[in-house]
């Protein structure tokens, strides 16, 4: 049996943690592939298990791995996978769900607080010497926001959804969500359901939660956030698809929306061109709200998990 790990790197841990993979066969670690057709054949070949965070897999690559019979994405979101293809091939394809709902629900508070109290804003004046000349005791740069007098719309109340849910519920604040699938019951007060326009129209803040789909690509757009409060602000930590960038960056010039902040961009890393970069009001991270290490040790732990319920047929977590 070989297996192959194309971006251990992004996982962030030293190459011992993967030593546990060796009880499976042997194991060629790389910790990074670039997205070549080409290189992603050539380290794929004669591989019966390939381990994949962000390579992608197209039908040309599947076609061309004759002895692959299992991808394990190191992740939840498996668009990176031609799924038709995979099936065709009988490749299965395993994913991590769930391992990261408490990193993701934590960051995206923090960027949610980062827009209603500027902490970073406010702690570089400091540094720069405006309260050592302030008249007065306090300043502030920009209106301090609470919670509790807000309503906050959820797109997608998935796990993640309905965790920060619960976290808003406790600062008091109104929440509107909407869910294709509505399957967790709802025990926190403030809560209803709603449409993506009301929510758009009547949120003081929406975040995105929910999976890329060809349906939803790009459905933030112009005419959507033309229905947002001026004084709104829009969170992502989802996928960057889900927002069209240009529109969010005209948005955010022209003062349609207030702020925004941004964990996952379209097309990652970040091009130096990008219309966001010095946008008025607008926190990035890059791609950090699943990265806690608890988050990454237990997506390392349920990835060999997958692996051997793969070798002794008792299949988890299958994409299907």
């Amino acid at each position: 049996m070989k297996l192959v790990v194309l971006d251990a790197a992004t996982l962030g841990f030293p190459d011992n943690v993967w030593e546990p993979l060796t009880e499976f066969g042997e194991v060629d670690l790389f910790d990074r592939t670039d997205y070549d057709d080409t290189q992603i054949i050539e380290r794929c070949k004669g591989a019966n298990i390939v381990l994949t965070n962000k390579v992608p897999f197209n039908a040309h690559v599947l076609s061309q791995c004759d002895s692959l019979e299992l991808i394990s994405v190191l992740a939840t979101g498996y668009n990176i996978i031609d799924m038709p293809a995979a099936k065709a091939r009988g490749v299965t394809v395993c994913n991590v769900p769930a391992y990261s709902t408490e990193s993701v629900a934590q960051h995206t508070l923090a960027l949610i607080l980062g827009l209603c109290n500027q902490a970073a804003l406010h702690s570089a004046s400091v540094h720069k010497g405006d309260w050592c000349t302030s008249p007065s005791f306090c300043y502030w740069l920009t209106p301090m926001v609470e919670l509790r007098e807000h309503t906050v719309g959820i797109i997608g109340m998935g796990g993640i959804g309905h965790r920060l849910g619960e976290i808003i519920s406790v600062f008091g604040g109104k929440i509107l969500g909407f869910s294709r699938r509505r399957k967790h019951p709802l025990k926190y007060e403030n809560f209803h359901w709603a449409t993506i326009e009301e929510i758009f129209e009547q949120a003081d803040i929406v975040t995105l939660h929910c999976p890329q789909t060809p349906e939803n690509t790009g459905f933030v757009n112009a005419a959507l956030l033309s229905r947002m409060k001026p004084n709104a602000f829009l969170i992502n930590t989802a996928r960057g698809a889900l927002i069209n960038e240009n529109d969010l960056a005209e948005a955010l010039h022209n003062g349609t929306i207030a702020g925004a902040a941004l964990d996952v961009i379209n097309g990652e890393p970040m091009r130096a061109d990008h219309p966001l970069l010095g946008s008025p009001n607008c926190i990035i991270t890059p791609h950090i709200a699943w990265s806690s290490e608890p988050s990454r040790s237990r997506l390392l732990r349920n990835t060999f998990g997958n692996l051997r319920g793969f070798l002794n047929n008792h299949l988890t977590n299958v994409v299907k």
